[in-house]
């Protein structure tokens, strides 16, 4: 018993560690909290304190953890860590330019440097190449694109002859 007694901060330790991983998995910070615990468990264990004493730590510095700390920790990462749209989600909203003449079934655009797929949001409506337009949304690998309002009007072609 004399072994386990001088071993138990070890043991804390172990477990802050066991919890520290799977903090890591889920990255809400009740772990985190329940680390916070297990390390004042181990400081008292480490003291010679008793077991008692060491759950009782673990108990108050995990619950204060998680009414009081975790809150303020999660508000602080949601406020440090807004969500950024990545990758097709990031695309809604950008300009782009028509390779091929697109309507409600084919066509190709230029976007964000890449050749895509594109139909046309309007069905009705076929958009002519290299005009400018915006996309609607992301269908699969398809962009389905509008005319970009703000682009200014094509020109007409103008006459060879006098």
């Amino acid at each position: 018993m004399d072994v386990l007694r001088e071993s138990q901060w070890v043991l804390w330790v172990a477990g802050a560690l066991v919890l520290g991983l799977l903090e890591l998995t889920s990255l809400d910070f009740v772990f985190a909290m329940l680390v916070a615990g297990a390390l004042a468990a181990a400081v008292l264990a480490a003291l010679g304190l008793g077991f008692g004493w060491q759950v009782a730590a673990f108990s108050v510095v995990s619950l204060v953890g998680l009414v009081l700390v975790r809150p303020a920790i999660k508000r602080w990462a949601v406020r440090s860590n807004p969500d950024v749209p990545t990758n097709a989600d990031a695309l809604p909203g950008r300009r782009a330019l028509t390779l091929t003449a697109v309507d409600d079934r084919s066509g190709q655009v230029k976007l964000a440097g890449e050749t895509w797929s594109a139909r046309s949001a309007d069905r009705s409506a076929t958009i002519p190449a290299d005009t400018d337009v915006v996309v609607v949304r992301i269908e699969g690998a398809t962009a389905v694109v509008s005319p970009d309002p703000a682009a200014p009007p094509a020109s007409p072609p103008r006459s060879e002859h006098p």
